[in-house]
């Protein structure tokens, strides 16, 4: 069988795998795959899907998205917005009002810089969402102590 070009995602896979220090064996019963394709897929010799890929990564606990872009499902800069708007919304400090609003302020700097805007952002300007966020914060505290 002729070798895909997906060496360098086998090579980091079984980097991640021996850093976890797991057996392949044991990397495919956690990810729900067989063996032989693990084996195949660190040699270089499948391309896996996404849906592989995130099982794998999900039983080794690093992301996804880091594994879509060395497989070449991902480009690298659709990663860093994807890991970045995920940083804002796991953000436990920050209520869902205020997350969507950095998220729109982040997508209006992107927008300002050249950058193309995800599917998932509202055509805000940083002033309109800077006005929801000073509102925002002078809304009252259901806390009483604070």
């Amino acid at each position: 069988m002729a070798s895909l070009n997906v060496g360098n995602l086998g090579e980091y896979l079984r980097e991640q795998r021996r850093n976890a220090q797991l057996s392949l064996r044991q990397l495919a019963d956690a990810a729900g795959v067989s063996n032989p394709y693990l084996s195949q897929i660190e040699r270089g010799l499948r391309k896996p899907s996404a849906d592989v890929l995130q099982q794998v990564a999900k039983a080794l606990r690093i992301s996804a998205e880091t594994l879509y872009v060395r497989a070449g499902i991902l480009d690298e800069k659709e990663r860093d917005e994807l890991e970045t708007r995920a940083v804002i919304l796991a953000d436990p400090s920050i209520n869902e009002r205020q997350k969507q609003v950095l998220l729109q302020i982040y997508e209006s700097f992107r927008k300002e810089n050249g950058f193309e805007v995800s599917e998932y952002a509202d055509d805000v300007d940083v002033a309109d969402a800077l006005d929801i966020a000073d509102d925002a914060d002078a809304a009252p505290k259901d806390d009483p102590s604070s």
